[in-house]
């Protein structure tokens, strides 16, 4: 995504800690202030459910300016999927494959090291079909294991198909 003129701030997200996962109360996400109180997330989510890359949040800033996400104003339709990497351990060479076999299919996608995981930003023009075909592959396979972050009524739709 490019800077529309908006300068680059962190937002912050209180996180839902359940059997040691995820392994912090907050996350950050680097955002575009639109100006108006709301950022467009710029960052695709590492353990923030119900959120994607691309949507508009509202914001509310502490007493520190520390700004602290409230409710989605705009969903961008970008889905969020997160990978654990078993293939030879999650290893950054074996996470970069996973990263290159989603890229052919139109989706953005990084890794963490700590983790040995992958998240994928799968906006609404990538055949979602072929995306959900190859996630669940790598699960059969036991490549990794899936976890969907955030998804659309055309995500469900394409699973449905």
């Amino acid at each position: 995504m490019t800077n529309p003129g908006g300068s680059y701030v962190k937002v912050h997200f209180r996180l839902e800690i359940e059997a040691d996962w995820p392994p912090a109360s907050v996350e950050s996400l680097w955002a575009i202030d639109q100006g108006d109180g709301t950022v467009q997330l710029d960052n695709i989510p590492w353990f923030v459910r119900g959120i994607a890359c691309g949507d508009i949040v509202a914001t509310e800033p502490d007493e520190e300016g520390v700004r602290w996400a409230g409710g989605v104003v705009r969903r961008s339709e970008n889905c969020t999927m997160r990978l654990i990497v078993f293939r030879d351990g999650g290893s950054g060479a074996a996470r970069q494959s996973v990263i290159n076999a989603f890229q052919e299919l139109g989706v953005d996608g990084e890794g963490i090291e700590r983790f040995g995981m992958v998240a994928l930003d799968v906006p609404p023009t990538a055949d979602l079909a072929k995306v959900q075909r190859l996630l669940n592959h790598g699960v059969a396979e036991e490549w990794w294991d899936m976890e969907e972050g955030c998804i659309t009524a055309q995500w469900r739709a394409a699973s449905a198909g």
